[in-house]
């Protein structure tokens, strides 16, 4: 099959286990959410795609050729991240020609039009950039390079609440104009739901969800009715998390049969994405990653 695979790798840092066996394909031209805590591994993992890092086990490989040092492969993978690479008495505009020259190739109609939408100034140096003008200025990069697959890791850092969602059509549209894979990794879980198809989430180094998006949100519910009758509503499901208040319980469950029938007594309700992560891989930490 072609595109990304990630088979059994595994990365340490000194003592400190970050992933462990991870295994997962990246199909060509679909999104992707890659969730988890803070300090799972998900920055390591996409750095590990992008050759950034070095597995200590494991392969990983785009079309059936190896990714490790192969400048052929990498050319097609593009990772936007935290990380400044950039010199901060560049300008802008010299950013993304440069990040062209680099990647073969570079949409200056893509480029102007999102300098036009986010108000670029492509005549500023890097360091009198804002957090979140240098995020932008990433965000162009990401969106204009001819890159097959864009991996964006917390990609809307420092963006108020208007600017994301501007981002999020432009990701859209370049999708529509020009169809590619990305994953986006990102803790603003409810504003990616309506436009990814695919969930990966990591936790404790490992792989634990590996699912469509609308069938893992087709088969979890949250079930809600006194203790007794929601216990025994849920005897043959895989309970994730429930809460108590007096003698009522809320469960969330997943891998709901499709003819689940629950008893009057017992409320049933969809799920979102944000409300099953969280079941999914326990209480929300304030680790760092």
């Amino acid at each position: 099959m072609s595109g990304i695979k990630v088979e059994h790798v595994s990365k340490h840092f000194g003592k400190k286990q970050v992933l462990r066996d991870v295994s997962l394909e990246i199909e060509p031209e679909r999104i992707y959410a890659l969730l988890g805590r803070n300090g799972v591994g998900k920055s390591t993992l996409l750095a590990l795609i992008n050759n950034r890092l070095i597995p200590n086990s494991g392969v990983i490989s785009l079309d059936g050729e190896n990714a490790f040092d192969n400048e052929q492969v990498q050319n097609r993978i593009y990772l936007m991240s935290d990380a400044n690479y950039f010199p901060g008495d560049r300008r802008v505009e010299w950013v993304f020609k440069i990040t062209g020259e680099l990647f073969g190739g570079f949409d200056k109609h893509t480029a102007a039009r999102m300098v036009q939408h986010f108000g670029v100034d492509t005549r500023a140096k890097v360091r009198s950039l804002s957090t979140g003008q240098k995020t932008i200025m990433k965000l162009i990069c990401a969106l204009a390079v001819p890159a097959d697959y864009v991996l964006l890791d917390e990609p809307v850092l420092g963006l108020d609440a208007a600017n994301r969602e501007m981002f999020y059509d432009e990701i859209l549209q370049e999708y529509g104009n020009r169809p590619r894979t990305f994953v986006i990794a990102t803790h603003l879980i409810e504003e990616i739901a309506q436009m990814v198809d695919h969930v990966f989430v990591i936790g404790h180094g490992v792989v634990q969800v590996d699912a469509d998006t609308e069938p893992l949100l087709n088969t979890a519910r949250i079930l809600t009715g006194s203790i007794q009758a929601v216990d025994a509503a849920t005897q043959r499901l895989t309970v994730l998390k429930h809460k108590d208040m007096g003698n009522m319980r809320t469960v969330i469950a997943a891998n709901v049969p499709a003819d689940f029938a629950a008893p009057s007594d017992v409320e049933v309700s969809g799920v979102d994405l944000q409300t099953l992560f969280i079941a999914l891989t326990g209480r929300e930490g304030d680790q760092h990653e």
